[in-house]
């Protein structure tokens, strides 16, 4: 449980606060959006990776702030995401929780909502989605859902705007409910008992101890450190005379006790009759799940996403931005207006080739934006149109190999675009040990579409069989360094359990909005580290230490990789950008310098090699200086030694390319 100083970034100073909870898939997103409008703050909880978005109550004059928490579909946390959930809900007293459900499935929503009660939090349930609830025939009896919890329901369609004016009267009625979930006796008895040895000024008892019972090892630990060694001993003690009564872990009686209830309140206030005709979308929704048909379509989807991020956004829009925009009109704006200043190291530090105009914002703004803006954009449309949660399930057996789950597919395909993006998104997976293996394998196998292209280029001039070996000895290298990782690595991999929404057409205002957001955020969290590592690369070439890095390096690559000398400088610039390394590779392949044989070597080494610089400043920021520094010192030789065992092969095999 966290309860470390709180050096949070969501305002500690604001006394009221709403907090937003729910499922994922529920809309919650597009709730937060109507309540706060467009001033909102994303910032990372403290001590996690976890993104959590904040802003100001609209028409709000005491300043409420509103907290849009990580999805979750338990308060006993089993990912990071629902830990920070519960965690913000036992530690930041909210003047009020709206728990945002998807109607359609209350089933689910009520399992949450049973908790939250226990929890002793004022509570609106809001039941979003209603359109597709109607569609699908089925009937929610508010008054009565009411009348049996005790709090506030209040029903939208956030897609529209449809019902949020209630949601706002809502709030200025505070509710505590005080139903309580009949558990089993022998559950009711420990529970009393239990209750008595906690901190008696405690308002989360009952939650508490529901939690401990529930083997969560977080309340378990603050427990410990929080009760006298004699009262801990004695609870240990009940619940270990507690489960001796069941054959089944005592999680599990917990949560057949709190279905039992679920099942008992829908009775009274659900029905589902005859569900409107079968739409185009459902049909679509249906076959994009095909074991058959879902093969073509996930084809065709991934295609597009590729031809959208990794060939317009990283080829056209990048060449705009990179070659006109700044390389005629920026860049020689900015050297003319520097060149008044009569300090060369000033010219230098903004203007040279290690500048903060010419490399750091030429690449933050003119390489990597265009392709997070369009990124951005088609990712919020996957995700509105409801066929990201089916994309993951198509691709979930192979990766699942791996240590992983299909929820991996997406960064690994949006690293062909750009691997410093791909990281990024990599926070939508469920377990620390997930998002280090994905980051891993984006960093060592996954080219970016500005790399990508050259190496296709300079394997269209060897042959099918260069392009056939360099593809299978990638492809390889991805899965087992991918099966071993998931061996080595500590931790569990999260559970893959996805809410499967309908098929809808996104609305282009909700894209918009959530597009530029992130693209705020990108500007604001992104581009300074691109001005570091540029000031690292200035400093570094100043001092020299770029040209002995480069001797230092070549009798490695002559020696394992059977490289010329002068290949070694397209490597230490490979580090500063991908595609430039394997431009210097080709330059030598066009000049003679390089045989079929060292091409392809080459190539393979280069795509395996260290990730660019933007790329490394990304993984430090996600994963820390310690695990990015782990992962350097793993690639770095495992790059050169595939290239070496390769090269060997080739040579002892006379394979003719």
């Amino acid at each position: 449980m966290h309860h470390s100083t709180k050096e949070k970034n969501l305002d500690s100073k604001v006394t009221n606060k709403i907090l937003l909870v729910g499922n994922p898939n529920t809309g919650k997103s597009l709730v937060f959006g109507h309540l706060t409008g467009r001033y909102v703050t994303v910032s990372n909880y403290p001590g996690t990776t976890v993104e959590v978005s904040s802003g100001f109550l609209k028409h709000s004059h005491n300043k409420t702030l509103v907290i849009d928490t990580p999805g979750t579909n338990s308060l006993v946390p089993m990912s990071e995401d629902e830990k920070v959930t519960r965690d913000i809900l036992l530690e930041d007293k909210p003047q009020m929780v709206i728990q945002v459900a998807d109607a359609k499935n209350l089933r689910r929503s009520l399992f949450l909502t049973l908790q939250l009660i226990e929890m002793g939090l004022p509570l609106v349930l809001n039941l979003n989605m209603m359109d597709e609830a109607k569609e699908r025939g089925i009937e929610i009896k508010e008054k009565k859902l009411e009348e049996i919890l005790q709090i506030g329901v209040v029903s939208t369609i956030a897609t529209e705007g449809l019902g949020i004016d209630k949601l706002f009267k809502s709030l200025q009625k505070k509710t505590f409910s005080s139903y309580r979930v009949s558990y089993d006796e022998n559950v009711d008895e420990a529970l009393e008992k239990m209750e008595r040895l906690l901190p008696g000024n405690h308002i989360y008892k009952k939650s508490l101890t529901l939690s401990y019972l529930s083997s969560d090892e977080t309340t378990k630990e603050w427990l410990s450190d929080n009760l006298s060694v004699e009262n801990f001993e004695q609870l240990e003690e009940m619940k270990e005379a507690l489960q001796k009564k069941y054959s089944e872990p005592l999680s599990l009686v917990i949560t057949k006790c709190r279905m039992r209830e679920v099942e008992k309140i829908l009775r009274k206030v659900y029905s589902n009759g005859k569900a409107e005709k079968t739409s185009t979308a459902k049909v679509l929704g249906r076959y994009s799940m095909h074991p058959l048909w879902g093969i073509p379509i996930l084809l065709l989807i991934l295609f597009a996403i590729y031809q959208i991020v990794g060939k317009f956004a990283a080829g056209t829009l990048v060449n705009f931005f990179e070659n006109t925009l700044f390389g005629k009109y920026i860049n020689p704006s900015a050297s003319y207006l520097f060149s008044f200043i009569p300090v060369p190291l000033i010219q230098e530090l903004f203007v040279g080739k290690f500048g903060i105009i010419t490399m750091a914002l030429t690449y933050a703004i003119a390489i990597i934006l265009p392709i997070v803006g369009l990124f951005f954009f088609v990712f919020g449309i996957l995700e509105d149109s409801g066929y990201l949660p089916r994309l993951a399930i198509m691709v979930n057996r192979i990766f699942k190999f791996m240590g992983l789950n299909g929820k991996a597919v997406l960064p690994m395909i949006l690293g062909l675009g750009c691997d410093t993006m791909a990281t990024l998104t990599s926070r939508i997976l469920g377990s620390k040990k997930e998002k280090i293996i994905v980051t891993l394998l984006l960093a060592l196998g996954v080219p970016c579409s500005a790399q990508l292209g050259v190496i296709l280029g300079m394997l269209g001039r060897l042959s099918l069989a260069a392009t056939l070996i360099w593809s299978g000895v990638v492809l390889l290298v991805i899965v087992l360094v991918g099966f071993l990782a998931s061996l080595v690595i500590p931790g569990k991999s999260s559970d893959f359990i996805l809410e499967i929404p309908p098929i809808r057409v996104p609305k282009l205002s909700n894209l918009f909005l959530k597009t530029w957001a992130r693209i705020e955020w990108y500007l604001k969290e992104a581009v300074p580290l691109f001005i570091i590592g540029t000031l690292v690369l200035f400093f570094f070439d100043k001092f020299r230490l770029l040209n002995f890095i480069e001797k230092i390096s070549s009798p490695v690559i002559v020696t394992v990789l059977g490289l010329p000398k002068e290949s070694a400088q397209a490597f230490i610039v490979g580090f500063l950008r991908r595609d430039y390394g394997a431009a210097g590779l080709s330059a030598l392949f066009n000049a003679g310098k390089l045989d079929p044989i060292q091409a392809l070597v080459s190539l393979v080494t280069i795509t395996l090699f260290i990730p660019c610089i933007a790329n490394l400043l990304i993984i430090i920021k996600e994963r820390g200086w310690k695990t990015a520094l782990g992962m350097s010192l793993f690639i770095f030789p495992f790059a050169f030694a595939v290239g070496g065992v390769l090269n060997l092969i080739l040579r002892a095999w006379r394979v003719s390319l």
